[in-house]
């Protein structure tokens, strides 16, 4: 089995949440984005984040708009709807959930002392 196909498969897994969460707090660009994935070691690269970009925008969680750029073309930033501010919040609680029960399963005599 190849562990990387596996690391790979848990990080497309977790993709959306941390994409949701990164525009939680401010409307972004898709090289702003992929540098927070960047800086916290979920390396991306544009062809994966572009389609699913499209794919919350289509599914009514994210909206855009085009803002001029002193240094280049024109820029599409990214924004959380309220409608994606309500899906993040069910992952939130699920991916919350989902820590209880792997910790639990990979480290169940740490989970008996507490």
């Amino acid at each position: 089995m190849n562990i990387e196909n596996t690391k790979a498969q848990m990080r497309k897994g977790i993709l959306e949440y941390c994409i949701l969460s990164i525009l939680k707090n401010k409307d972004a660009y898709v090289a702003e984005i992929l540098d927070e994935l960047k800086s916290a070691k979920l390396i991306v690269v544009e062809g994966t984040i572009y389609p699913l970009l499209t794919r919350l925008k289509n599914a009514e969680l994210l909206e855009y708009r085009w803002e001029e750029s002193t240094g280049g073309p024109p820029r599409k930033y990214y924004k959380l709807t309220s409608t994606g501010q309500k899906f993040l919040d069910e992952l939130s609680g699920s991916w919350k959930d989902l820590q209880i029960a792997v910790k639990t399963i990979t480290n169940p005599k740490q989970n008996n002392h507490e």
